[in-house]
């Protein structure tokens, strides 16, 4: 049986050393260890993440593929299915109900559009004008992300970006005392796969004040993934960066990546 370093076996499946490392932590990818300490993976490895890697496509999480590995590590298929069907039906459903959220989101804008194509008033914005319309019921999600489009992005495909950080000195320390007084407004937070989550009030001032470091972050630290979800009732802003930018995330948020 053949056995494989990190390196070796990232070049293998085309998946990163880094989420290959991220695995092993959260129980999914088992490895050995030389007498040096190095990682090493046999050809079970290469077919367990096989396995992984094609869950993930299909959007499965990270705690209903480590139920499913404990079944697939049976070795009867028919066991994987029927343990994986109800998991599918519930990923239709939720996929039919985003759908349908951007479908109301698409009739709101329409609505809009319709109203900004009638004669303006004369004067100033106000209820009747179309300028002005109240929050749509589904939530709008913003991505601030050099690596890709996608609104929630995933570590797994992130181009090789520098972790660095073109601010220094006083540059940076008034970066973090300013998302720290804005961290002060976090309703809660929480750990996702590869960074963070904070949860703030839809406070239309705390909204843009949140952006704006958003944005200001990516002009600086590339590496990072921001996405931010307006609701009527509340912001969520999730933060993802590789691996070795966790220094940088505890400091800026406080919180281990």
């Amino acid at each position: 049986m053949s056995t494989y370093r990190i390196s070796q076996l990232a070049e293998l499946s085309a998946v990163p050393a880094t989420t290959l490392r991220f695995y092993e932590t959260a129980g999914l990818l088992p490895a050995a260890r030389t007498a040096s300490g190095y990682r090493v993976y046999d050809d079970d490895a290469v077919d367990r993440l096989a396995f992984i890697s094609s869950a993930k496509l299909l959007g499965l999480p990270l705690e209903e593929i480590r139920e499913l590995l404990e079944v697939w590590e049976q070795g009867v298929c028919a066991h994987v299915r029927q343990r994986m069907l109800p998991m599918i039906t519930e990923r239709i459903t939720d996929a039919d109900g985003r759908i349908a959220e951007l479908s109301a989101f698409s009739a709101h804008l329409a609505r809009v559009r319709t109203d900004l194509s009638q004669p303006p008033p004369t004067g100033a914005c106000g209820p009747e004008c179309g300028c002005l319309t109240t929050a749509p019921t589904t939530p709008v999600a913003v991505s601030f992300t050099r690596t890709r489009p996608e609104p929630a992005p995933a570590l797994d495909d992130r181009p090789a970006t520098p972790v660095a950080c073109t601010h220094g000195g006083d540059q940076k320390g008034e970066r973090i005392q300013q998302w720290r007084q804005v961290l002060d407004s976090a309703t809660g937070r929480e750990d996702i796969d590869g960074g963070l989550r904070l949860r703030f009030p839809a406070d239309p001032d705390l909204v843009a004040d949140v952006a704006r470091l958003a944005t200001a972050e990516q002009g600086c630290c590339a590496f990072f993934d921001f996405t931010l979800q307006l609701t009527p009732g509340a912001l969520v802003m999730s933060v993802r960066a590789p691996e070795a930018a966790e220094p940088l995330v505890t400091e800026l948020f406080g919180v281990r990546a």
